[in-house]
């Protein structure tokens, strides 16, 4: 990866709903150029996906709970049964296996407390090898992005 690879990801993270050729001209590049090097990256998997980012506040969805797992025990299948469902649940939109005392963190996105409380015990507690769960609501955002720092 090159300086004009970086560029070219930097472009796309602020706009890729922008046409290839306001993309190839922000970077210095002719069409046929960029275009190349963009399916590049997207083959070699640094693009992963383009996607719309929403608001999740404007769609209802105002609570931002952060849940820290701790599971029973930490066998292969325990693990791989954990992951497997919890990456079913829409309201979960980011999960990360961790060190240190607890084995995960959820970051789930509600419309209500109430609907943490259904999600709680309805959902994250029946997981397989759950032992407990500590919640922490967010009281407000401070910063949220998806952009990388290339």
């Amino acid at each position: 990866m090159d300086d004009m690879d970086r560029k070219i990801l930097r472009v796309v993270q602020n706009d890729s709903t922008a046409s290839i050729a306001e993309m190839a001209d922000a970077v210095g590049l002719s069409h046929t150029p960029f275009w190349r090097r963009l399916k590049k990256l997207e083959a070699e998997g640094v693009i992963r996906e383009r996607v719309a980012i929403l608001d999740a506040e404007k769609l209802g969805l105002g609570i931002t709970v952060f849940a820290n797992v701790k599971l029973r025990q930490h066998d292969e299948d325990t693990l791989e049964a954990f992951e497997r469902e919890v990456a079913e649940f829409p309201e979960v939109v980011e999960c990360f296996s961790m060190s240190g005392e607890t084995d995960y963190v959820v970051r789930a996105l509600v419309r209500s407390i109430e609907e943490y409380e259904r999600l709680l015990k309805r959902k994250l507690l029946h997981l397989p090898g759950v032992v407990a769960i500590n919640s922490h609501f967010a009281l407000k955002c401070i910063k949220l992005t998806t952009r990388l720092p290339v």
